[in-house]
């Protein structure tokens, strides 16, 4: 396991979503109520960027382009890609996906993701 400095609690606002990068992997991190989580950075679905989704409900991000829904904490799916109408028909091939997290450290105010090598 690696571990990479991405930041400072001050870089990533209350409730918002974050593009980042560390040790070669494009990163999505969440600043939530409970802390601080990070997932792959594309939707599983077509690769949409999911820092330009929105955090719903404090646990989870929704995809900007086929709104599919994503538990924060866990990666897991909560409602594959179902917009716009006739997107379903695609996923007959694209089926679902969980996202990969990464788990989160805090130190002195300094975030670190964890990475397996």
């Amino acid at each position: 396991m690696s571990r990479y400095r991405i930041g400072n609690e001050a870089d990533f606002p209350s409730n918002q979503v974050k593009a980042c990068q560390a040790g070669g992997h494009n990163l999505a991190v969440y600043a939530l109520r409970d802390g601080y989580y990070a997932t792959q950075a594309a939707c599983p679905h077509l690769k949409a960027p999911l820092a330009k989704g929105k955090v719903l409900d404090d646990r989870l991000i929704q995809c900007p382009w086929h709104r599919a829904r994503f538990d924060i904490r866990t990666g897991e799916v909560m409602d594959w890609a179902n917009f716009p109408p006739g997107i379903q028909m695609l996923n007959v091939v694209r089926k679902e996906k969980a996202l990969q997290t990464y788990p989160i450290k805090v130190e002195d105010g300094v975030l670190y993701v964890e990475i397996a090598d």
